[in-house]
């Protein structure tokens, strides 16, 4: 079991899945999910309003057609790993520019592909 605080080692699936969703082909994400893969990304623009992307890959499938491809970009702050399970304290930047924190916890299953993925995402509140 790895217990880091910080540092792309400390939780390197979710380090990788958002350099993948940060690249000219965020759809390569859906190569690294399992066949029970199950999701909740909450999406909040800090207007009062918040949008669920809740389901399986056709979830993932509808969250990455919606998506600003290259005007966003993810960045760790602070991660971590317990046994199956990777927690990501991360940054969205616009242009460079701080827009949202976000926090993210994935479960790879025992192939190595992702499970679970559970994202809250606010622009209300910054860690960095």
């Amino acid at each position: 079991m790895t217990d880091t605080a910080t540092g792309a080692a400390a939780a390197p699936f979710l380090t990788a899945w958002f350099e993948i969703l940060d690249s000219d082909e965020p759809s390569r994400v859906l190569d690294l999910i399992s066949d029970d893969f199950f999701l909740s990304i909450l999406f909040s623009t800090g207007d009062g309003n918040a949008t669920d992307f809740a389901g399986d890959r056709a979830a993932l499938v509808g969250y990455l057609e919606q998506r600003e491809k290259g005007t966003r970009t993810h960045h760790l702050l602070s991660a971590t790993t317990l046994g199956r399970d990777e927690l990501f304290l991360g940054e969205v930047r616009r242009g460079g520019e701080p827009e949202a924190s976000f926090v993210a916890a994935g479960r790879v299953n025992d192939s190595g592909r992702l499970q679970r993925l559970l994202i809250g995402r606010s622009s209300e509140i910054r860690f960095g």
